[in-house]
């Protein structure tokens, strides 16, 4: 398909149409970004795609808009808007041009979709206020942040609103990409976490390559007697407990309360190990100058661990 035009609202942006924006743009670098409302522009042409305006949401006419009274909804009633229209239509093409591997883009599309589109469709039509993430974070919302780019109130230059538009965008883009680059690293970590999983067989702590993410991939592999994980860190390694949920610090063990808050020589005496650095106050992680000194480390924190099993 050839574009040659992006035709979005102007005045006043927000999150939708802005994020809908980095997408188009991403795939059609060579169209012009136009932002008005004029009716001649906002009707549907060919090489033109319309969003977050036009009052009519078409496909095959490339015109995706949710303020009509018929507006679109999800399958399970929730509603779209432009953004959720646009990822729905482009959003393959986009991870494609981002490289995702094609038996990743599946996952990666519908984690996206659920976790960074959806939102965004909810606050914009009113079914999700950034105040029910409480006092402290409900300006830190990613809507509340991509809004909070618009200008201030007195900015009398005409133009204010479209650079404005436009600064934004690309801190925008560098919010999704690293959101999708981040779901995409995940599904490339969880092979070699698997292949960790079944070397450490029975024993209790999992030793890997390198630092990655990994719980997921333990709770999918169920692999529920693991209590610490094993990574180097440059020249060190480091010793860590594995979180109980994605959003708590409760682990499925500590480390020893003898080490909690030790460095160096300190941490070598309550541990009897030689190369042992540094234990987290919080006793989530330990670090140590070797494999052998962190294998020691993990050792001790195991037994301390299942004393009472």
């Amino acid at each position: 398909m050839s574009v040659t035009q992006l035709v979005t609202h102007s005045g006043a942006f927000h999150a939708d149409e802005l994020m809908s924006s980095v997408i188009l743009t991403r795939l059609f670098p060579d169209s012009t970004l136009i932002r008005t409302r004029d009716r001649d522009l906002t009707t549907p042409a060919e090489g033109r795609v319309i969003y977050d305006v036009g009052r009519d949401y078409d496909a095959d006419k490339n015109i995706f808009d949710h303020h009509q009274p018929d507006a679109p909804l999800r399958e399970d009633g929730q509603p779209y808007s432009s953004f959720g229209l646009i990822w729905k239509h482009f959003g393959m093409d986009y991870l494609r041009d981002m490289d995702i591997p094609e038996h990743d883009l599946a996952e990666v599309h519908g984690s996206f979709d659920r976790g960074f589109v959806l939102p965004i469709d909810l606050v914009d039509n009113g079914k999700l206020s950034p105040s029910t993430a409480g006092p402290l974070l409900s300006d830190m919302t990613l809507p509340s942040l991509l809004e909070g780019l618009k200008p201030v109130f007195d900015n009398d230059d005409p133009d204010a609103d479209d650079k404005a538009f436009h600064a934004a965008l690309h801190i925008a883009r560098a919010f999704a990409e690293a959101r999708i680059l981040r779901k995409s690293s995940k599904l490339r970590a969880e092979s070699q976490v698997m292949e960790a999983i079944e070397k450490a067989g029975d024993g209790k702590v999992l030793e890997l390559p390198r630092g990655m993410p990994f719980r997921s991939a333990v709770l999918k592999a169920g692999a529920d007697h693991l209590l610490f994980v094993a990574t180097p860190r440059g020249t060190e390694w480091t010793l860590t407990g594995i979180r109980l949920a994605d959003d708590g610090f409760e682990l499925r063990a500590d480390l020893p309360a003898a080490w909690a808050g030790l460095t160096d020589e300190a941490l070598e005496a309550a541990s009897g190990v030689k190369g042992a650095i540094f234990c987290h106050n919080a006793r989530f992680i330990a670090v140590a100058s070797s494999r052998d000194a962190v294998m020691q480390l993990a050792d001790l924190a195991v037994t301390e661990a299942t004393k009472d099993e």
